[in-house]
């Protein structure tokens, strides 16, 4: 009896689980909008709790921007797990709109988190391994060039993500285009 008290002490009431998701979830389109010195008060009320309810999950504003970056990246891996039967240049291209989207709502927060932390690099580094993982397929299927880094994949993301666009679909656009530019075209020659 004391085993299931202990339990059910440890485990987390369903509210409050629903509370911090909505926290998160307004946090990525409150920061995404406003940057990383937007009101935490605008976080709760887009959550739709109080100020109360945002402190008691994440104490400080680092915290929050922490927990929303390590959000984004299971996201990503949760969303590369899910890619495995697609085609190695579908997997690809589904994997690089991911990052696209993840890109952006993390620039909002480049400034605040500490990217010498160990959250940080190992967030980094699970998101690079996911990414070389469906480059190299795409390489290895012959339907990306061959010689191809990620870092040049990174790199390409990031400055799509830092361009202004005038609405998504113009950014959706841009990410083609470069894309196209990476897929494995042999020459008639």
């Amino acid at each position: 009896m004391g085993d299931q008290a202990a339990e059910t002490a440890r485990r987390p009431r369903a509210d409050a689980v629903r509370n911090r998701e909505r926290v998160l979830e307004a946090a990525k389109a409150v920061f995404s909008a406003g940057g990383p010195d937007a009101s935490l008060e605008a976080v709760a009320r887009r959550a739709g709790v109080g100020i109360g309810t945002l402190y008691r999950h994440f104490p400080t504003r680092q915290d929050l921007f922490d927990a929303v970056y390590l959000d984004e990246v299971e996201a990503i891996c949760r969303w590369s797990d899910e890619l495995g039967d697609l085609p190695a240049w579908d997997a690809f291209v589904s994997w690089a709109d991911q990052l696209v989207a993840y890109v952006s709502t993390k620039r909002a927060l480049a400034e605040a988190l500490n990217h010498n932390s160990e959250m940080f690099k190992a967030g980094r580094a699970a998101v690079q391994e996911s990414g070389e993982r469906f480059l190299a397929r795409a390489v290895e299927a012959g339907v990306a060039r061959p010689g191809l880094s990620f870092d040049d994949v990174l790199r390409m993301v990031a400055s799509i993500t830092m361009v202004d666009v005038v609405d998504s679909g113009q950014r959706d656009r841009i990410l083609r285009l470069a894309l196209d530019g990476l897929r494995y075209q042999p020459s008639d020659a």
